[in-house]
């Protein structure tokens, strides 16, 4: 660093200001947790390829710091990366605003509950009885959307966990974004998970005739991981980081997931989706009985023939 702004120095500047410092051989590298907020100030002229592996996966504002003027390929590499360079004699006003206070998450309600509180299940009512999901499209309706002739019909239930999920997206700035709630649902045969807005599924008594239902092949707690990675890559954030190159305005962007501390998860209920399965010489389709769509069989959970 310049004699301007030494190392002890600026180590003390960061702490004071909220961030967590910690002192490499390669960098100091400094985290505010409340803004997602991370400056790593180079201590050997290293590349940022090199150095960004130091940054927390859920940094949304992310700072070189080099002591002399790194050039235009570092710069360029840098930009590629969504991470701002900085240099010491440049340092100043930027040194000001990255020790501005983080601003402070409004202590308002996940939804209508306060934000402690405990997510219920999936379904207002969830009786042992009725679990399954009800059918909208009933043979008739899924032989006009197949469009398959003289096909065998079979309806099945694949078995999903279903959990109600509050997420806190990020604003463009690492500043609290707004509240998310929807259901998650992951298919316990084939691992796919879905996101599902709340009121567009309704529960049923089990249905009237024998329907084949398939057993779960993934556990409890494969899927809860499951379904909080996939919430966190729905609601992703998109941030736009500017920098100038030689008059140019140059905007790159990237993709920054919601921390695992904005994500809250409801209990998992096990719950049967109905699916019809059709074959016939020109083919086999699967349709979700519910939505109306069309998968691939795989999808569904079931590779095997529709039987006679």
């Amino acid at each position: 660093m310049a004699a301007a702004v030494p190392l002890p120095l600026l180590k003390r500047l960061f702490e004071a200001a909220g961030y967590h410092v910690e002192l490499r051989a390669e960098a100091l590298l400094a985290v505010r947790s409340e803004d997602h907020r991370a400056v790593v100030v180079d201590r050997g002229r290293r590349t940022p390829s090199s150095l960004e592996p130091l940054f927390p996966d859920d940094s949304v504002r992310r700072t070189l710091l080099y002591e002399e003027e790194p050039g235009a390929s570092v710069r360029s590499e840098a930009a590629g990366r969504g991470i701002e360079v900085l240099e010491s004699s440049a340092l100043g006003p930027a040194l000001g605003e990255m020790l501005l206070p983080a601003p402070r998450e409004p202590p308002a309600p996940m939804g209508s509950e306060g934000a402690e509180d405990a997510l219920d299940a999936p379904f207002p009512v969830l009786p042992a009885e009725a679990r399954v999901v009800r059918a909208r499209i009933d043979r008739a309706e899924a032989e006009a959307l197949a469009g398959l002739r003289e096909a065998r019909y079979l309806l099945r239930l694949v078995p999903y966990y279903v959990a109600a999920y509050r997420v806190r997206t990020g604003g463009p700035d690492g500043s609290p974004g707004p509240i998310a709630h929807r259901l998650v649902a992951v298919n316990a045969v084939t691992r796919a998970v879905e996101i599902w807005e709340e009121g567009e599924r309704e529960l049923a008594g089990e249905p009237d005739a024998a329907v084949p239902r398939l057993s779960p092949l993934v556990g409890e707690a494969a899927a809860a991981s499951l379904a909080v990675e996939v919430v966190r890559r729905h609601h992703a954030g998109r941030i736009d980081h500017t920098e100038q190159h030689s008059g140019a305005l140059v905007i790159e962007s990237r993709r920054v997931l919601p921390s695992l501390r904005n994500v809250r998860m409801g209990p998992l209920a096990l719950l049967y989706v109905p699916f019809w399965y059709a074959e016939g010489s020109a083919g086999r389709v699967v349709l979700d009985a519910v939505s109306g769509r069309l998968v691939e069989p795989g999808d569904a959970g079931d590779g095997r023939a529709v039987p006679e």
